[in-house]
């Protein structure tokens, strides 16, 4: 799998995946015009939008209605090195659960793709390379 990242000028980059394009761009006071959302904002809703796509999964496999349950996200950064060091998620469902229900329920959320990389981050590489080509020849 892949995507690409292409410069569109001062803050603002085109990430394409497939036919699929999101742009992203830093708010004003960062020097960006606030075309998309910031890089981390884009991280943090990939955090909620995939325990929002397990959690909608469970409530269909187990005929739960879940038309309309919201998942928020909040995050604090950090500091040496800078980061995001804190999200806290909270999901809203049309329905009450049973002890039980919000146990299980619980768990196939903290089992989303996303989730599971931040424990067991995944091995960095970056390279340079000339534009144009694919490889990681040196520039």
């Amino acid at each position: 799998m892949n995507l690409s990242v292409t410069y569109r000028g001062g803050t603002k980059f085109h990430i394409q995946s497939g036919a699929h394009v999101v742009v992203t761009d830093q708010v004003v006071e960062d020097g960006g015009t606030n075309a998309g959302m910031s890089p981390v904002e884009l991280f943090a809703g990939s955090l909620a939008s995939c325990v929002a796509y397990y959690v909608a999964r469970y409530c269909e496999r187990h005929q739960l209605p879940c038309d309309g349950f919201v998942v928020d996200i909040d995050y604090e950064m950090a500091e040496r090195p800078h980061r995001v060091g804190t999200f806290g998620l909270r999901i809203r469902l049309p329905m009450s659960l049973n002890p039980s229900e919000r146990e299980r329920l619980l768990r196939v959320a903290e089992g989303c793709t996303v989730h599971q990389t931040l424990l067991n981050p995944p091995d960095i590489r970056i390279r340079l390379s000339a534009v144009g080509t694919q490889t990681g020849s040196s520039v």
